[in-house]
C-alpha cells in the first residue's frame, strides 16, 4: 500500500509528510498559512512536480483561511500575493505554475465575497488533489502492459506516491503490476546529490513490499551491460511540446545509457505537465541549488571547503532518447499541441 504524501489536517491546514526526516522517520507537518507551504516547497519538505502543483493550490485555501469575512478585493489582493511568493518557491516543475493559475481563475470567476471565493477555492484544490489521484491511476494501467511478470525495472529520483497525490507516476505502473501479483524487481538509482532515489523511492518500495535494490548512480550503465535491466521509467517536472523534457539531473545520462544498450526508456507524467508553450527544451529554466548540496552527505562535509560545486537540480533529455511517454491519456508520442498530439 502507498504512502499519502499529503492531506487535509481537521483544522484546514495543510498536512504534510516531511520528506527530508525520511527514511530514518515518518514526521506530518501541519502548515498553517501560505508562506509556511511555500518554505516547505522550498526546502524540499514537499517534492515532486505534481505534489508541488497540489501543495501550492492548497497553501493558498490554508493562507487565506483568515479572510474568509474580507471583502471581495482584499481577499483577492492577498491571494495574489501569495500565489506569486508560491509561484517562486521552484521554478522548473510547470505543474507548480498550472495549479496557481487555475486557482486564480477560479477565484476571479467566482461571484460574492471572501467566504464565497475561499469556500469555492477549497473545493478547488480538493479536485487537483482528487484529479490527480485519478491521473496516476489512468498512468500505471497505460504502463502496466510494459512491466510483465519477472520484469526488472530501473528508476531515478522519486516519481511515486511521494512526489503525487496518488500511487505516483513511474512508480505507478509497478505498484499495479505488484497488485496484479506480477514479480516485479526494481533497481533504484540513488540519485546524488540528495538521494531521493535511496531516502525516498526505497523507502516507499519497502513500505509496499516490492523488492527494490538502491545502487550508485554510476551503477546503470553497468548493469544494463549486463542485461540485467529489462525498462527504464522516470518522471518529469516539465515537457516540452516537441518531447524534450526535464527531470532530476542525471536522468539525461540514464537515456544515452539506454538507448546505447537497447533498453527502453519510458516517461511518465501527467498531461499537465506538457508546457503547450514552450517549443522545445531549451526553455525549461532549470533551478541551481545550493553547491553544499553536493559537497555535504548528512551533513558532513566530503569535500574540500574551498573547491566549487555545480548543482543543477534538473537536466534536460531530448525527446529522441524518450521510447514513449506514459501519461494520464495513454502511451504517447510527441509532438504535443495543446495538451494533445499532432
Amino acid at each position: 500500500m502507498s504512502v499519502q504524501a499529503i492531506a487535509w489536517s481537521p483544522s484546514g491546514a495543510v498536512r504534510i509528510v516531511d520528506q527530508r526526516a525520511l527514511p530514518e522517520a515518518r514526521i506530518e507537518r501541519d502548515l498553517e498559512s501560505g508562506e509556511a507551504v511555500a518554505d516547505a516547497i522550498r526546502t524540499l519538505q514537499v517534492r515532486g512536480a505534481p505534489l508541488i502543483g497540489i501543495a501550492a493550490a492548497m497553501g493558498l485555501v490554508a493562507g487565506t483561511r483568515e479572510l474568509r469575512a474580507a471583502p471581495r478585493e482584499g481577499f483577492l489582493a492577498r491571494l495574489h500575493e501569495l500565489a506569486a511568493l508560491l509561484g517562486a518557491a521552484r521554478p522548473t516543475a510547470v505543474n507548480l505554475r498550472w495549479a496557481l493559475d487555475r486557482m486564480v481563475r477560479v477565484a476571479a470567476a467566482t461571484p460574492g465575497g471572501g467566504a464565497a471565493v475561499w469556500e469555492r477555492l477549497q473545493a478547488e484544490a480538493t479536485d487537483i488533489w482528487e484529479e490527480d489521484r485519478a491521473m496516476c491511476r489512468r498512468i500505471g494501467e497505460a504502463g502496466l502492459p510494459l512491466v510483465p511478470d519477472g520484469a526488472k525495472v530501473l528508476t531515478h529520483c522519486n516519481a511515486g506516491a511521494l512526489a503525487t497525490g496518488g500511487i505516483g507516476t513511474a512508480l505507478a505502473p509497478i505498484y499495479l503490476a505488484h497488485d496484479a501479483g506480477r514479480r516485479v524487481e526494481v533497481f533504484v538509482d540513488e540519485t546524488r546529490p540528495v538521494l531521493q532515489g535511496a531516502r525516498l523511492t526505497a523507502w516507499e518500495l519497502v513500505h509496499a513490499g516490492i523488492p527494490c535494490t538502491v545502487i550508485a548512480d554510476g551503477a546503470a550503465g553497468s548493469l544494463m551491460r549486463q542485461a540485467k535491466v529489462d525498462l527504464v521509467i522516470v518522471g518529469a517536472d516539465r515537457i516540452a511540446t516537441n518531447g524534450d523534457f526535464a527531470n532530476k539531473i542525471g536522468t539525461y545520462s540514464l537515456a544515452v545509457l539506454a538507448l546505447h544498450h537497447g533498453v527502453p526508456f519510458y516517461c511518465a507524467a501527467p498531461s499537465s505537465t506538457i508546457d503547450v508553450a514552450l517549443a522545445d527544451g531549451g526553455g525549461i529554466p532549470i533551478e541551481q541549488r545550493a553547491p553544499d548540496e553536493v559537497k555535504r552527505v548528512a551533513g558532513r562535509l566530503v569535500a574540500p571547503a574551498e573547491a566549487g560545486a555545480l548543482n543543477p537540480a534538473f537536466d534536460v533529455t531530448p525527446a529522441r532518447y524518450v521510447t514513449a511517454f506514459l501519461t494520464d491519456r495513454g502511451l504517447e508520442h510527441p509532438p504535443f499541441r495543446d495538451g494533445t498530439q499532432r
